[in-house]
């Protein structure tokens, strides 16, 4: 408070008596101009006025701080008006402060006693009364700190003990001049999960937002640095914040303003005087309840306001916020969506679990159908990795974070498929638009070749028969010419067992060749045309023509050909007696046979 610089004038006149101790007892007192300061001279208690006023108090300040920041009031209501005070402790361990008149003007408010009670200043700056057999102990019959004034200090707890319903709260100056409590406070709610919240009177203007193991949500500027650590602390008895300095040389102090700025300011001694480190709220979008229900600020937005995705603005009220797209049908059906980067709402009147997993915290909230999100309540070890918070009325005061974790806000089924594809980045709308454009060309072009393929076949299956009939036609017009029968396809087949394995006799460049039985018992050798053969019709009819005229007793007989199916074939008698290079090649017996019509053989297989 540099406002403050000239606020206690009269120091040099009232602390010109100074007395080297930082402890007193029930026979000593300090009287107007009368210090105590601390073992490590840091701080300092006595008599003081504030700016221009002649009013006295009782206070501590900074010792070797050239503008005597004060850091707590003991009278701060109900001040001195001349310079008789007396500050004493009773023989029960109760601070007095007593006017000329030897009135109470103020007290400690203790219900316990000390047998041989001492009050003395700290080093950190906290001023209690103990009993002196407790000396060196923190065993306080009272303290100080229990009563913050406008100013924490390292070490100092601002937060409520749950078992005695002591509430550690701040309060601003009235003004420059007048100490007493102004118009705003910081202090812990405990409806639902805690936080701390600035009131002006009784209204709510910021909220720190909820802690979530590192940081608190709507305060990411109070975080632990190299001079700097802080933490809060949550349990069945206690709820509080508490920050140290980690540099002994560097004093720090947190202080709210009479304009109800909350503000971090740090001295290094010396004349540099105080430094203000950080200071909330930061901007507009940090006073509470700014945009309503279910809609976040940001000031690097115009409006600063916005819904949340699945909401709209409330047309009735628009004040009031947003309202969801698609009601609730608390079923199945209802889905949540993640939202990152903002001050969780305000947790008034929510529920929360330690030590509950994060998928139990869900489907808890899936199953009550007031619940409106979900949260994890530690982050500390990672996202979401433990206990579990619940919101179960309407989402109030968010605001875009640069750093803060994630809610889980329940909505309906359409809206939560309708926010995912919206969601889907610019890169993977346009892979996915390729993708399906690569899908259609693909489809399109394999039903082309399919529908090409299927015209092709049915095209080359009516030239077949057309050639087919041709063939047949051709065949028969050879029957007529040479007199040689036309055999049926099934006949063929039905006699060569379907040109089964078995009765295969053998195979040549022509094709295999099949034995088979007619149905008149006729036995008969079918030559069937390799579909490999480069052979084509006319080769085959002029095969067929050649072979039908060579008719001589030593000569296989042909009995007819089929052109049928796409099958060319050549049916000749059956000879029962094997091959020729059986009898030549000795593989059989040639006892029918005489040595002469051997060398007659080989005579004639020679080439000329």
């Amino acid at each position: 408070m540099e406002a403050f610089s000239f606020l206690l004038f009269c120091f040099s006149l009232l602390m010109a008596v100074s007395i080297a101790r930082d402890t007193i007892n029930t026979l000593e007192s300090i009287s107007d101009g009368e210090i105590l300061v601390s073992a490590d001279e840091t701080f300092a208690l006595g008599f003081f006025s504030p700016g221009t006023s002649k009013n006295r108090y009782v206070g501590i300040w900074y010792n070797k701080d050239p503008t005597k920041a004060i850091v707590w009031v003991a009278n701060r209501e109900k001040p001195l008006t001349d310079s008789s005070g007396v500050l004493k402790v009773n023989n029960i361990g109760i601070l007095v402060l007593l006017d000329s008149n030897n009135s109470l003007i103020w007290s400690s408010n203790t219900t316990r006693s000390a047998r041989n009670p001492v009050a003395k200043l700290l080093n950190s700056g906290n001023f209690v009364v103990q009993d002196d057999s407790n000396s060196g102990t923190e065993d306080f019959v009272w303290q100080s700190f229990d009563y913050p004034g406008d100013t924490i200090l390292p070490g100092q707890k601002l937060g409520r003990n749950l078992a005695t319903g002591l509430n550690r709260r701040t309060t601003s100056w009235k003004s420059s001049d007048d100490p007493s409590p102004g118009s705003f406070s910081y202090q812990f709610d405990i409806d639902g999960y805690p936080q701390l919240v600035l009131r002006e009177g009784t209204t709510k203007r910021f909220r720190f937002g909820s802690w979530n193991g590192i940081q608190f949500s709507g305060a990411p500027q109070l975080k632990n640095e190299s001079v700097f650590r802080f933490s809060m602390i949550s349990n069945e008895e206690e709820v509080y914040i508490v920050y140290w300095s980690v540099d002994s040389s560097v004093h720090q102090r947190l202080q709210i303003a009479m304009d109800g700025f909350s503000q971090r300011r740090s001295w290094s001694g010396g004349n540099t005087g105080w430094t203000t480190v950080s200071h909330i709220p930061v901007d507009d979008c940090d006073y509470y309840g700014k945009c309503g229900a279910y809609a976040s600020c940001d000031t690097n937005h115009f409006p600063m306001c916005g819904c949340l995705d699945g909401f709209v603005q409330n047309t009735i009220d628009s004040s009031s916020g947003c309202v969801r797209r698609t009601s609730l049908s608390c079923n199945n059906s209802d889905g949540f969506v993640k939202f990152s980067g903002l001050k969780l709402p305000d947790t008034k009147g929510t529920w929360f679990n330690t030590s509950m997993s994060f998928e139990d915290c869900r489907i808890l909230c899936l199953k009550n159908c007031s619940c409106t999100a979900y949260a994890a309540l530690d982050v500390s070890k990672g996202p979401n990795s433990n206990g579990c918070l619940l919101w179960f009325g309407k989402l109030m005061d968010m605001k875009v974070m640069t750093a803060s974790e994630d809610i889980y806000v329940k909505m309906a089924g359409k809206d939560v498929e309708a926010i995912v594809r919206k969601r889907l980045p610019k890169f993977k709308k346009k892979k996915q638009k390729i993708t399906t454009a690569i899908i259609w060309v693909l489809s399109s072009g394999i039903l082309i070749l399919c529908l090409t393929i299927i015209i092709y076949r049915w095209e080359m299956r009516k030239k077949g028969k057309i050639k087919e009939e041709r063939e047949s036609d051709d065949c028969q017009h050879d029957e007529e010419d040479l007199e040689l029968p036309l055999f049926d396809i099934n006949t063929v087949t039905s006699a060569t067992n379907n040109f089964s394995a078995d009765n295969l006799l053998g195979r040549g460049g022509f094709g295999p060749v099949y034995k088979g039985i007619l149905e008149d018992g006729q036995e008969i050798a079918v030559k069937r045309l390799s579909k490999n053969s480069s052979q084509g019709f006319e080769e085959f009819k002029n095969e067929v023509m050649h072979v039908s005229k060579l008719q001589h007793r030593n000569l296989v007989r042909l009995l007819g050909c089929c052109i049928q199916a796409g099958e060319r074939l050549l049916i000749y008698e059956f000879m029962s007696n094997k091959s020729l290079d059986f009898f030549i090649f000795g593989l059989i017996p040639a006892e029918p046979y005489s040595s002469f019509h051997l060398r007659m053989i080989m005579q004639l297989l020679k080439p000329h």
